[in-house]
């Protein structure tokens, strides 16, 4: 107990205790070199082996879907493809919410950018928009497809179907 708070039966101060711990004054193992934890269970491993699909997370799972649409429009288009860098971000800025909310249009599911003699041209997709649009996990890969198309399309100046000739515009009816 603290000093000051340590009382006996009598009403008499107790001397406080004074404990060594095993590793205090140098003995014992270090915390990491102990091959056991406290409650003597052991040490652990990872819960799902790298390997396996459950071992990726959302992001990583949408970085995925982002990655197989640009390589699917780079087996058509080739070069110009190629030369682009395709990102992906959580939201959109607050800035082209409040555009998008002024103007009456709904929220983009993603942004183009053109080349500069510094950077390659960038394609960025907004993760969480393109979720919560998407519903069922069915509908998420075709989605992620039709944005990364059309923001492809408005960087090459030319439709989305002369991107890719299997777009259809995204129907909510679906």
């Amino acid at each position: 107990m603290a000093e000051g708070f340590s009382m006996g039966f009598d009403g008499s101060p107790v001397p406080p205790r004074t404990a060594v711990r095993s590793g205090a004054a140098g003995r014992g193992r270090p915390f990491a070199r102990r091959r056991r934890n406290r409650h003597g269970r052991g040490l652990r491993g990872d819960v799902m082996p790298p390997g396996l699909p459950g071992s990726r997370t959302r992001a990583e799972r949408f970085e995925d879907l982002v990655a197989e649409s640009a390589e699917r429009i780079e087996v058509l288009w080739g070069q110009p493809i190629a030369a682009m860098l395709f990102t992906v971000e959580l939201l959109p800025s607050t800035r082209s919410l409040d555009t998008a909310e002024g103007a009456g249009t709904p929220i983009p599911l993603g942004r183009s950018l053109g080349a500069t003699p510094h950077r390659p041209a960038r394609v960025v997709i907004y993760r969480r928009v393109v979720e919560q649009l998407a519903g069922p996990e069915v509908m998420l890969p075709e989605l992620v497809h039709l944005a990364v198309v059309e923001q492809v399309a408005e960087l090459l100046a030319r439709t989305p179907e002369e991107i890719d000739p299997d777009y259809r515009p995204w129907d909510e009816d679906r």
